[in-house]
This record gives structure tokens, sequence and C-alpha cells, in this order.
């Protein structure tokens, strides 16, 4: 199943937490201490939207600490303040859409920073419909845990194990961050 028809069918908690697992793994383009965790409480009500909205205003005052306006930075910023309020199937999913190609967009980014390609659209479009596509290697691992995400929470959805599907898709979201991470460490050596 393509990225987009899990979307399509998944429920306010997969959504939640694939939306939160995209921009957990963008965390590294927003200057911060490289060991908080300040998504965890969006994590900890992704499971039932309990206490949703009052945590995500508590997220957004935690991260507010710098003003970005422009940047890698600022579209992670964004994701963030596009969060919906409401736990809700249709918000969610808008939001997770979102969230999905902007995580894309960035790891091509990444991939090649100094030639965006004039296809970009075109091909991540192509790659979240489930369609062969030339996208480079951070988009191509972006995408697989995307997909894989969202097929661990589909299957742990209502389940006595959906605490362990959580569980699965943050260590995925880590897993990516770490990976990011070591990304734009090599970039900031290789300037330097």
């Amino acid at each position: 199943m393509s990225l987009l028809e899990l979307i399509a069918r998944a429920d306010e908690r997969t959504l939640a937490a694939s939306a939160v697992a995209c921009l957990d793994r963008c965390l590294p383009l927003l200057a911060g201490p490289a060991g908080t965790e300040p998504l965890r409480p969006l994590w900890a009500s992704c499971e039932d939207g309990r206490e949703w909205a009052m945590r995500l205003a508590a997220v957004r005052t935690a991260m507010d600490h710098e003003s970005v306006t422009d940047g890698p930075a600022a579209r992670v910023r964004a994701m963030l303040g596009a969060a919906p309020s409401d736990f809700a199937p249709v918000p969610l999913r808008e939001w997770a859409d979102a969230c999905s190609l902007v995580a894309l967009r960035l790891h091509g980014r990444l991939d090649a920073p100094d030639d965006a390609s004039p296809d970009e659209d075109h091909l991540l479009k192509a790659a979240r419909c489930g369609e062969p596509a030339a996208v480079g290697p951070l988009v191509a691992g972006e995408l697989e845990r995307q997909v894989r995400i969202l097929e661990i929470l589909a299957e742990t959805a209502g389940t006595a194990g959906s605490g362990a599907g959580l569980r699965k898709a943050l260590d995925l979201s880590t897993e990516g961050r770490r990976v990011l991470r070591a990304v734009m460490s090599r970039r900031a050596r290789g300037r330097g």
C-alpha cells in the first residue's frame, strides 16, 4: 500500500503519531540541545488524544525559545504550528499529510542541497503514491520510515499491543533523527 493510501485509511491515533514522528525526525534542523526530546508530551497523547490540546500548547511554548523566520528550521516550526488542537480524523489527516510532504522535502534538500530539482514535487508525489521515483537516499529512507510507521500503527490499532506500536514508531523516529543529525554533522565538517 502506498504512503498516501496508508494516510487515507489511518485512524486518529495513527495520524497523530505519524505526524509527530515526521516532526520528531526533523528536529535536528532546529537549533537546540541535541539530547532533549520536546515532543514527548505529544507522543504520550497519541494513544487516545487525552490532553492533546493542552500538551500541544505546552510543546509549542517549550519550543518557542528562538525566532526562526526562514529556511528549514522555519518549516519545522511551521509543522508544529499547523498541528490541530482537535484530536479528530479530518484535521489530523491534513496535518499528517502536510508533515509527510514537508519532511520528505527537507530530506531532499539535504540529499542535494545545491541542486534543487525542478521535478522535486513530481518525484515526491510519485514516491508517495507508490510509484518508482528517482529520489535520493535520504528521501528514500524517510519515505520508508513513514510507510513503516503507518503500517506498524495500523497493525496495532485497537489491540492490546497498541502501546507497543507507538513505542516502535518512536524508536523508528529516533533512528531517523540520528540519521539526519549525522548528515548535518558531516556537512558542517565538510564546510569547516
